[in-house]
């Protein structure tokens, strides 16, 4: 069933003599700065002072019992929890070209794209939902979200080090392609204080509510290990209760190799004239991080995100959940 009134404005790619010229820019002139400043020591804290949060980005929203907003870590299974939540809330039968004409995403950080999102206060996936419920996606930290007795939260967090290691590929074939800093700048930068979105930050403001009956407290990790079980949850805390064939369905439309068919409905578009086409849905998997990070690199953020959830006084099992560097589950 048709999952909302939006009509996104006429879209079409770069002309092919834009991306010609800025390929030209990208190699000549681009690539070369940032290989300088890298080589300078210089881009560490330019990474590290990361894309800003739109703090207001809800301004004067207040959610309401119509509303389930995913509060999730960059890279933490965003889109794979989004698409279960619609696909709950329209009892596995939602239709859309994009999961953003659906769900609006308030905090998007590439301004161009809000006009080809559904707007936050447009109430068309209510209507047209059976469960009268529609869908938000955040990525920012708690006290950036406005909380109500009568809305629906769900915090998704993943291991910090596949965080990392999904966020580069992203940021790699979305935006920066050739000019990407090198690994190891990367992982200084993100764990660093400097950085804008700090996993720790974002875990311990949602742990912290972990006990509030309108919040789940979910990981990547527990939806990988069982996924039915956790779309069964996911329904019974939004208090929609499923069919056998119904959670069967949802299962299906979001598994990966059932998203990885319908990409295109998942996919943010160009955002530069050198993006690559598909840049969200990339492997799926968890603790494969060793993939781009050495062990050290690995330990490091290890414990980097232990010594932060320290100092925050959050008591989250960080080695019990997550398959930590050099021993641990």
């Amino acid at each position: 069933m048709k999952a909302s009134d939006f009509v996104p404005p006429p879209r079409g790619d770069f002309p092919v003599w834009l991306r010609c010229l800025s390929l030209v820019l990208l190699y000549g002139l681009v690539l070369p700065i940032a290989k300088t400043l890298e080589l300078l020591r210089v881009r560490a804290g330019v990474i590290g002072r990361g894309p800003p949060e739109d703090i207001e980005a809800f301004r004067h929203y207040t959610p309401s019992k119509h509303d389930v907003v995913v509060c999730s870590y960059v890279k933490a299974g965003t889109t794979w929890t989004l698409q279960i939540a619609t696909q709950i809330a329209f009892r596995g039968e939602a239709e859309f070209a994009n999961i953003h004409h659906v769900v609006p995403w308030p905090d998007v950080p590439f301004p161009p794209m809000q006009k080809r999102m559904i707007p936050l206060g447009d109430p068309s996936p209510a209507a047209c939902s059976p469960t009268g419920l529609r869908v938000i996606k955040t990525h920012l930290r708690k006290e950036h979200v406005p909380f109500t007795r009568e809305a629906r939260y769900i915090a998704v967090v993943r291991d910090p080090k596949d965080c990392c290691v999904s966020f580069y590929h992203f940021l790699k074939a979305l935006a920066l392609g050739p000019a990407m800093p090198s690994v190891a700048r990367w992982v200084d930068g993100m764990f660093s204080p400097k950085f804008s979105q700090p996993w720790a930050e974002h875990l311990a403001g949602y742990w912290a509510a972990r006990h509030e009956p309108n919040v789940l407290f979910i990981t990547y990790e527990e939806m990988k290990r069982d996924h039915a079980g956790s779309v069964r949850k996911i329904a019974a805390f939004m208090g929609v209760d499923l069919t056998p064939d119904e959670v069967a369905k949802v299962v299906q439309l979001s598994s990966f190799a059932g998203m990885k068919a319908v990409a295109a409905k998942f996919e943010p578009g160009r955002v530069m004239p050198w993006s690559k086409d598909s840049a969200m849905l990339r492997r799926g998997t968890s603790g494969g991080s060793g993939e781009l990070l050495t062990p050290e690199q690995q330990r490091h953020i290890d414990d980097y995100c232990r010594a932060e959830l320290k100092r925050l006084d959050c008591d989250f099992p960080y080695d019990e959940a997550f398959s930590v560097a050099g021993g641990g589950v």
